[in-house]
């Protein structure tokens, strides 16, 4: 690089504009924008390291596409995706709210003090939804100015169940949406394994244990629900994913009853699941079918 000298037909001096000014003038000091004194601080070796992901290229986790793409194919389940999630790494999106503005010596207004929240959503049913990212790139074309930090999805999982989140929402705007409903959501923060409550044995039998109490139900079944489902970006459905109802209840009912009868049937049954620990566990939303009965 070359010096220039100036001179009588040397251009003026550009000056920069005035907040960039005087953000300079308070750089440059013995500490940091905290306080906290440089002397003493590495930025090599193993001082350098802020997380556990330190090489990671931002990509979406291996195991995750691998499990979404048998989910699209019909050879894998949603049950699968979760359990994908269990050591995959995604990245939760931060913003900065201004907490305090001050004004400088100089008459300018600066941030005095900023504090970095998560993003939630609220679904279409008003629940509170927490977006999660698989890759870096997903979350900059959804949220260009939030800050992407990389966190293990169980961790990720854990954070939306302190915000009073019931849903975690990977990759919203992305050509595929998944959503991770409440008893996933729970089972990914426990790091415990997750089955749909459609496909869940256990809970089928005390759903009619319960039903049992009621005569005039003679069977009943757990099947998927309508909201099982997600809607891929170029119009495929996929069979999971998607915010619920995730289970639909059929019951196959006696001839007899009358529409007030069915009713308060119904009312009882869901009273009777409702204070279920396992219901409560393990289903997030429910539908109910009528069927009559064949014997």
């Amino acid at each position: 690089m070359t010096s220039r000298e100036s001179g009588p037909d040397s251009p003026a001096p550009r000056h920069l504009p005035g907040h960039i000014a005087a953000a300079l003038a308070g750089a440059g000091g013995a500490a940091d924008s905290a306080g906290q004194p440089w002397a003493g601080r590495s930025l090599a070796g193993d001082d350098a390291r802020i997380h556990n992901f330190d090489d990671d290229d931002g990509a979406a986790d291996a195991g995750y596409l691998a499990a979404v793409a048998a989910l699209r194919s019909g050879t894998g389940d949603e049950a699968g995706v979760v359990a994908s999630l269990a050591t995959a790494r995604v990245f939760i999106p931060i913003v900065a709210q201004l907490a305090e503005e001050a004004e400088t010596d100089s008459g300018l207004h600066a941030d005095k003090q900023a504090d970095m929240a998560l993003v939630t959503l609220k679904a279409a049913d008003g629940r509170t939804a927490m977006p999660a990212f698989t890759s870096a790139g997903a979350l900059s074309a959804w949220h260009p100015d939030a800050r992407p930090v990389a966190v293990y999805a169980a961790r990720a999982a854990l954070s939306a169940v302190a915000e009073g989140a019931e849903l975690m929402v990977l990759d919203p705007g992305a050509g595929v949406t998944f959503v991770v409903r409440r008893p996933g959501l729970w089972a990914l923060a426990q790091q415990h394994s997750w089955s749909p409550s459609y496909a869940d044995a256990e809970l089928a039998t005390e759903m009619r244990q319960a039903a049992a109490a009621f005569p005039a139900v003679r069977d009943l079944q757990l099947k998927p629900g309508r909201g099982v489902g997600a809607a891929a970006a170029d119009g495929s459905t996929l069979a999971g994913g998607g915010a619920g109802p995730e289970l639909q209840v059929v019951l196959y009912l006696a001839d007899g009853l009358d529409a007030a009868g069915v009713q308060q049937l119904v009312a009882g049954l869901q009273g009777e699941w409702s204070r279920n620990v396992l219901f409560g566990e393990r289903v997030d939303s429910i539908e109910v079918k009528l069927r009559r009965a064949t014997h």
